[in-house]
């Protein structure tokens, strides 16, 4: 099994009044249902336009926690040439990590592992929307100066947005806190059986 590490350097919460922000704070209780305190903490949510069932359906909501790099960060500021760097806050991310900087591509099953025993899995990307990417045209400036696009977010953080997520086992998470990432790969027999499929 594959293993990176990294570690946290920024937690968030959203409440329900901070539609698309979060704030900083020192640590973050992670249970079951997500993190305590944040908005999107629930075992479901209602779909919305893009999920594959009908809008309005109660479905598991795999969308418990996100996460982004400061390499991505670095990453989408510099093509967006902003006169100051996005934090994970600005994004409405709850976790950033230093030392992981192709974190978008971690595939699905991957398990963030923290000291107090707590773990996440990786259900998805986080790919950019059309709301984050108006907000930030309105909040940031350009060193050129000229004015930045509705979609200039949305084109500079493709394959760079970030991971969502559930809770796999409870635990208390902090800023400075190791994160051990076991990336997640098929077993042995599943891809013998795939190829021998072909």
């Amino acid at each position: 099994m594959n293993k990176l590490i990294g570690h946290v350097v920024e937690v968030n919460i959203g409440t329900k009044d901070e539609e698309l922000s979060k704030h900083s704070c020192d640590s973050v209780q992670a249970e079951l249902d997500g993190f305590v305190g944040d908005r999107h903490r629930s075992i479901s949510r209602e779909t919305w336009a893009g999920d594959k069932q009908a809008q309005g359906t109660e479905r598991r909501n795999e969308r418990q926690w996100s996460a982004m790099s400061v390499e991505e960060l670095e990453s989408i500021s510099e093509r967006m040439d902003l006169t100051r760097q996005l934090t994970a806050a600005d994004l409405s991310v709850n976790l950033c990590f230093k030392g992981i900087p192709k974190l978008s591509l971690l595939p699905k099953g991957t398990i963030l592992k923290f000291s107090s025993g707590a773990q996440l899995m990786v259900e998805e990307y986080n790919p950019p929307c059309s709301e984050m990417s108006e907000k930030i045209a309105a909040a940031f400036t350009c060193n050129s100066g000229e004015p930045l696009a509705k979609n200039t977010f949305s084109q500079a953080a493709i394959f760079t947005r970030g991971l969502v997520g559930v809770i796999e086992v409870a635990g208390k998470i902090c800023v400075n806190d190791e994160v051990i990432v076991e990336v997640y790969q098929p077993p042995l027999w599943v891809t013998n059986q795939l190829n021998q499929s072909r």
